[in-house]
């Protein structure tokens, strides 16, 4: 047998950052205030505007001290700088039905009185309203909660349900730590956002379930070995495939943070912080939980079996219920074929018979004399 590396035993030091990193998540969320939630899920205003490169120079600073007299305004570059195109956002304070068309005749004046009427050239103007916003932000939990109930059906259906929860548990880890890192960026939600959650979430189930396809193959051969040697076999196993499905996912997605602007760029940030969290959390949480659900279920089993059959008996019946797991979890993996080649097995018979052809005897006509 190949040798492996042991991942399992760094299970504790890799659960204990991974604690640390949900905690300082959580205290970003507080300290700055919670999340920065886009116009999608919060009600306003948000215009795209162009200020002439050519006739006057201005940058997001000159932007904001013009807008300084509006409450709440947020800004951001869009494109190159020497663009000069900028994004504003304005918060609705409530159901006003004329805030839309009261606020952009405020944005307009306010721009024009700053760098002239003529220079500025309002590009886009959307405004979502409240209802839409709650709405809108109802139905992502919904669509969230939904997806992670169809894949703990999947992977119970397909696995067992230690691994299905194993996975489940690794895709909250995922999401926890990337809302933790948007929390403390303060980089926008919007519903490009959630898209690049939902990607990583496909992204880091394909990554478990391939080590998870990987342990169920080498259950069958190796039998006699800890569930930890087979996990950390595994494991290592995979690690080729992995580390360049992540390097090569990295790679591409790189390349849009650096070229991109805007919602993109945040969007290509999202996603490489998915990507290396959903690589740490395959290797170092799915196999320590599915670990210590094991070796729960067997100190718990072998106590019951103290119990009834004492402390003598007992080493035979877990013995026992070993080779069962075994055989079953190889039928698992082999499926229709075990059955097959069973029937073949029983059907044949077990040594040759030798058939001996019996002539029939002919007897000789005495000739006449």
């Amino acid at each position: 047998m190949k040798r492996h590396i042991n991942f399992l035993k760094l299970r504790f030091i890799m659960i204990t950052i991974s604690l640390l990193l949900i905690g300082a998540g959580v205290a970003g969320y507080f300290l700055r205030g919670g999340l920065n939630f886009g116009i999608d899920f919060t009600a306003g205003l948000v215009q795209q505007i162009r200020i002439d490169p050519a006739a006057v120079r201005a940058d997001i600073a000159n932007v904001r001290d013009a807008l300084s007299e509006i409450d709440g305004v947020g800004l951001q570059v869009v494109g190159p700088p020497a663009e000069q195109q900028f994004s504003v956002k304005v918060i609705a304070p409530g159901e006003d039905p004329g805030f839309q068309v009261r606020m952009e005749g405020r944005l307009s004046q306010l721009l024009g009185d700053a760098f002239g009427q003529e220079n500025v050239e309002i590009q886009a103007s959307d405004f979502v309203g409240p209802r839409y916003s709650r709405e809108l932000a109802g139905q992502t939990v919904s669509i969230v909660l939904v997806a992670m109930l169809l894949i703990l059906i999947y992977t119970t259906l397909r696995f067992r349900i230690r691994y299905a929860t194993a996975a489940v548990l690794c895709l909250i880890h995922d999401t926890l730590i990337m809302l933790g890192v948007i929390a403390i960026f303060q980089l926008e939600v919007t519903t490009i956002t959630i898209a690049a959650i939902m990607t990583i979430i496909g992204y880091s189930l394909n990554d478990t379930i391939v080590i998870f396809d990987r342990v169920r193959e080498n259950q069958e051969l190796m039998r006699d070995s800890d569930l930890a040697v087979i996990l950390n076999t595994s494991i290592t196993q995979s690690m080729s495939r992995t580390l360049l499905t992540s390097l090569t996912t990295l790679l591409a997605v790189a390349t849009i943070f650096i070229f991109g602007t805007g919602d993109i760029r945040n969007f290509a940030l999202s996603l490489m912080v998915g990507v290396v969290v959903g690589t740490y959390s395959t290797v170092f949480i799915a196999s320590p939980v599915v670990l210590g659900w094991s070796r729960l279920v067997d100190r718990r089993r072998k106590r019951r079996d103290v119990q009834m059959y004492g402390r003598q008996a007992a080493a035979p019946v877990a013995q026992v219920r070993r080779e069962e797991a075994s055989a079953a979890a190889a039928a698992e993996t082999a499926g229709t074929e075990v059955k097959e080649s069973t029937v073949r097995e029983s059907a044949s018979p077990k040594a040759p018979v030798k058939v001996t052809r019996v002539q029939p005897s002919r007897k000789k006509k005495k000739k006449k004399r």
